[in-house]
């Protein structure tokens, strides 16, 4: 007998307590004078982690570093009120690197290309507070684990492959991340030492810090202690004055405009308006495509790992969040920025930093406004070479070797999908790779067995019983593509009941559906309900992971599992 439940249900005193605790963190102004001490310090640890991020994926991007501010002051003294987050951290990510490069170098490149790309962001955002009103939240389900992580996995090697030019101070010898990558010894051969000696030690750091067991240390954040290392060397090398000096048998020019951040004396100045002339060409709505998938997708994912750190177990609004993060972008592209989506990064040491409500999210961003008006001097004297070495160590978590250990250890076929990602993404474009995954699940899932006519719609039945119990009977095949008709059902049932999920009569299960209902079983059970999972006896599972593919291979009737158990 096969079941599986993520969590027992909760003990009545512990849901009182619960209960309690959550009445004792409220929201809006009250939750500000409730939690103002907590979460002022949250949103300044956060801050320190975000300014260089925001900074770094800004030049990344091929945009000014004020773009970054831009959004991450957005994110937060906009998105936080009226996302449907609790503490989650909104801003520039990562994640959109690529994107915004592709769209800056495709919409003309320079200044023209970055004006064209903010009116594509605003465009962008428009559609997902569009989706987002019409309760669109839950349509990022439907996207496959294992695409999402090949997509995540090629933009970290592109992220790596784009920067590493810059913290070894020298020329990109290619355009293309493999080539790129390829060409890495041509490029170590023209290094500026001064600048690679920044990128080497602030990697170094990172690297040191993420390996400390140290509590204490732990608390600094690392790319804080980057900035100040890189600092202080900048000034020692005299990276903020033009010269030449030789090194290794060559003359080295240092140029501090190509050197280090560059923020305008006037913060007016740094604001770009958007240009909507290019609207009606195909390379325009490619951009809007691009930019509103992966925002829309990263947000979604990340929401959902917040609500699982979230203390109180809180959970987001999924639709109200990706409108919040839509006019978020809107507001940005139109002053200039990126577009803003949920980040996890910040929003783990958000919660580790103790913060308990949105306020946490607004001074954030209050603390990066403050920044850009008092401390663009500073900010001026942080080396590119350092910035680059942060978004290196941030590609390589994405593409690290334990997240393919991690997707193959649940069966060869989510390698397949994640691999058919990863190459179609690194040889063509984000969209194509993603569209490439998808349709390698598909054909697998036909190759084997499941029927094509099951493919947007799950069978599902219910009966309910006069024990107050619920059994739920599902039959065909059960797969990413027709998960949210399954997800309907399940969101109709009564909170707090006995419910048997039979998948006894059900010939394929895939992996993206075990995952959803290991995660709603322990929404459903935290909730004070019991949610089980049965009829597990008869398939066939892709690995030994709990959550892998399961394929029908012997003959069990539908409700014949907890009859057994019942027994």
């Amino acid at each position: 007998m096969t079941i599986i439940a993520a969590e027992k249900p909760i003990s009545n005193t512990r849901a009182a307590a619960l209960i309690s605790h959550k009445r004792g963190t409220a929201d809006g102004l009250a939750g500000l004078r409730e939690n103002w001490t907590t979460d002022i310090v949250s949103g300044f640890v956060v801050f320190l982690i975000a300014l260089p991020l925001s900074l770094g994926i800004a030049m990344a991007s091929g945009v000014p570093p004020m773009a970054g501010i831009i959004s991450a002051i957005v994110g937060g003294l906009v998105v936080s009120m009226i996302s449907g987050s609790h503490v989650t951290i909104n801003g520039p990510a990562a994640g959109l690197i690529v994107v915004v490069l592709c769209s800056v170098e495709r919409l003309g490149g320079g200044v023209l290309g970055y004006r064209a790309t903010l009116a594509a962001i605003v465009i962008s955002g428009a559609i997902l507070v569009l989706l987002g009103v019409l309760r669109a939240g839950q349509l990022g389900k439907i996207v496959p684990a294992s695409v999402v992580h090949g997509m995540l996995a090629a933009i970290g090697i592109i992220i790596m492959a784009k920067q590493l030019p810059f913290m070894l101070g020298t020329t990109a010898l290619a355009r293309e991340p493999l080539t790129l990558l390829l060409s890495t010894p041509a490029m170590i051969g023209h290094l500026n030492p001064a600048l690679a000696a920044i990128g080497l030690v602030s990697l170094l750091i990172l690297v040191l810090h993420g390996l400390n067991t140290d509590a204490r240390i732990k608390r600094i954040p690392a790319p804080i202690i980057v900035i100040v290392a890189a600092v202080a060397m900048s000034m020692s090398f005299g990276l903020d004055q033009s010269h030449s000096y030789f090194c290794l048998g060559k003359m080295h020019q240092i140029d501090p405009v190509k050197c280090l951040v560059v923020l305008p004396k006037n913060v007016l100045d740094g604001l770009v308006l958007p240009d909507f002339s290019l609207t009606g060409s195909y390379a325009f709505w490619l951009s809007v495509l691009s930019i509103t998938l992966i925002q829309g997708l990263e947000s979604l994912l990340s929401c959902t790992a917040v609500d699982r750190l979230d203390p109180l177990g809180r959970r987001a609004h999924l639709s109200r969040d990706i409108a919040a993060v839509g006019l978020g972008s809107m507001v940005a592209g139109t002053l200039g920025g990126l577009p803003i989506i949920a980040e996890i990064v910040r929003s783990t040491a958000n919660v580790a930093s103790g913060a308990r409500t949105r306020w946490s999210n607004f001074f954030h961003g209050l603390f990066a406004l403050l920044a850009l008006i008092f401390a663009a001097g500073l900010i001026n004297r942080i080396p590119l070479a350092a910035l680059a070495a942060i978004l290196i160590v941030t590609g390589y978590k994405l593409a690290a070797p334990r997240i393919f250990r991690e997707v193959h250890a649940v069966g060869i076929e989510q390698t397949i999908i994640f691999v058919t990602t990863i190459v179609a993404t690194l040889s063509t474009d984000l969209l194509i790779g993603v569209m490439a995954g998808i349709s390698t699940k598909i054909v697998l899932h036909l190759l084997r067995g499941a029927d094509l006519r099951n493919l947007l719609t799950a069978r599902v039945e219910a009966i309910n019983y006069a024990d107050d119990s619920i059994d739920l009977v599902a039959g065909g095949s059960l797969l990413f593509s027709n998960y949210l008709s399954l997800k309907a059902k399940l969101d109709q049932l009564p909170q707090g009941k006995m419910v048997w999920l039979d998948l006894s009569a059900v010939d394929l299960i895939d992996h993206s559906v075990m995952e959803h209902l290991h995660h709603f079983a322990e929404d459903y059970n935290r909730r004070g309900g019991e949610f089980h999972l049965v009829g597990l006896e008869g398939h066939q599972s892709a690995s030994k992971h709990p959550l892998a593919a399961r394929k029908l291979v012997g003959v069990f009737g539908p409700g014949e599992s907890r009859y057994r158990m019942e027994q």
